[in-house]
């Protein structure tokens, strides 16, 4: 092979790699298969696993955002639909009641029909709506008497319609606590009870991103129900309601007309 000359040994290998007319297209081109020679360096996985779990980290940033943004709209439709049923009871002169549906993830706004005595127990002494309440009232018949049972029809009002509200994509009820209610309901209807006049009960509504463990404060927010303004107050985590109303004071509520 012909030695390259002392002076000139790396012009004269580009020469001789690319050819004397290639020019500076050729020198590129050898510094370009050279890199491909010579693979992918350490340093250059490292920065495309950087960009990759950067990205990664702002998708799952974003995910959660969303998530407690429909939280916070959930919580707020709940403090709405009680001003909504709150006024609506006086402006009709009926005992009305919001109920959460725990299966659809709706609110639905009700009225009674006729006289109702609120009674300490899952429904509030309203007819059964469902099979467990139907079966929580055959138990509870058993061992005490109770008044006539009132039936509550749905209720259309401005900002309610008669289908009801939906909660937004991926949030649940959790867990609904009333001063009638025996013990929280986690599963089929909730009732919340609103009297001509204005009166409510105290209660606890919470609400859980669908995702959510139950010892992630973030997944959770609770709204706060007043019983004598109606006021709602939403807060983050999982709460019961302040100064429960009593078994005797809870079943003194009614419509008293």
């Amino acid at each position: 092979m012909q030695g390259a000359p002392p002076t000139e040994s790396v012009a004269w290998r580009v020469r001789q790699a690319v050819g004397p007319s290639s020019g500076a297209l050729g020198g590129a081109r050898v510094f370009a298969n050279c890199r491909l020679r010579r693979g992918v360096t350490l340093v250059e996985i490292i920065i495309v696993l950087v960009i990759i779990s950067a990205i990664a980290g702002i998708a799952v940033i974003s995910l959660g955002a969303v998530g407690s943004a429909r939280l916070k709209q959930a919580a707020t439709q709940i403090a709405g639909s009680t001003r909504v049923a709150y006024a609506h009871a006086t402006a009709v002169s009926k005992v009305v009641r919001l109920n959460f549906d725990f299966t659809e993830s709706k609110i639905y706004l009700e009225e009674a029909e006729g006289r109702h005595l609120l009674a300490n127990d899952r429904n509030g002494g309203a007819e059964a709506a469902n099979d467990i309440e139907a079966q929580a009232a055959e138990n509870a018949a058993a061992s005490t008497l109770r008044a006539p049972k009132s039936t509550f029809r749905a209720a259309e009002t401005i900002g309610f319609p008669e289908e009801g509200v939906e909660l937004p994509s991926t949030i649940q009820f959790w867990q609904v606590q009333a001063a009638h209610q025996p013990e929280p309901i986690r599963d089929g209807n909730a009732y919340l009870y609103f009297f001509p006049g204005g009166q409510t009960q105290h209660a606890a509504i919470q609400l859980r991103m669908s995702n959510a463990s139950e010892d992630d404060t973030h997944g959770f927010m609770t709204v706060l129900i007043s019983p004598l303004s109606g006021k709602a107050t939403i807060k983050r985590g999982r709460l019961d309601p302040p100064n429960p109303l009593t078994a005797e004071a809870a079943s003194e509520l009614g419509d008293p007309g």
